[in-house]
């Protein structure tokens, strides 16, 4: 099953994908664009987007979202950076910025470039074996 494409005139990552609004094209396809960032984090910082609007992971359809990480795969290796983070965050809370799904393909080159996490951006909750037992169950129920 193909999904048809599926736009929001109001959304910045549409009109990039129309071309209304320019970028840094770096690869295109039938379902799928990259582009760089405009306020990069490492040099080679692009952003790959489903053409099919979707505010966040789960408004995807599973054909268009199984064409995006083969993309993000194939930019970060041409990137020639062997080292690199695909971060895709959904929701306000999570940092979601542009609401419309997108992976960001960050190049590791050094310590100093790229994402960098530390523990007050991760903090680490320590649980036991029974906790992550009962998540690990929760989880699976919901499958």
């Amino acid at each position: 099953m193909t999904t048809t494409i599926h736009v929001d005139e109001n959304c910045l990552f549409c009109k990039i994908v129309k071309g209304t609004i320019p970028s840094f094209k770096i690869y295109e396809d039938e379902h799928t664009f990259v582009f760089l960032d405009i306020n990069p984090i490492a040099d080679g910082h692009m952003l790959v987007i489903p053409k099919y609007h979707g505010e966040t992971l789960g408004d995807l359809p599973d054909d268009v979202l199984s064409k995006l990480l083969p993309v993000a795969k194939k930019v970060a290796l041409a990137t020639g950076v062997p080292q690199y983070n695909i971060v895709q965050n959904n929701g306000k809370l999570a940092f979601q910025h542009v609401f419309h799904v997108h992976f960001h393909v960050v190049p590791k080159p050094n310590e100093k470039e790229g994402l960098i996490i530390g523990e007050q951006n991760w903090p680490q909750k320590p649980l036991d074996k029974d906790a992550l037992a009962a998540t690990a169950e929760r989880i699976r129920n919901k499958l």
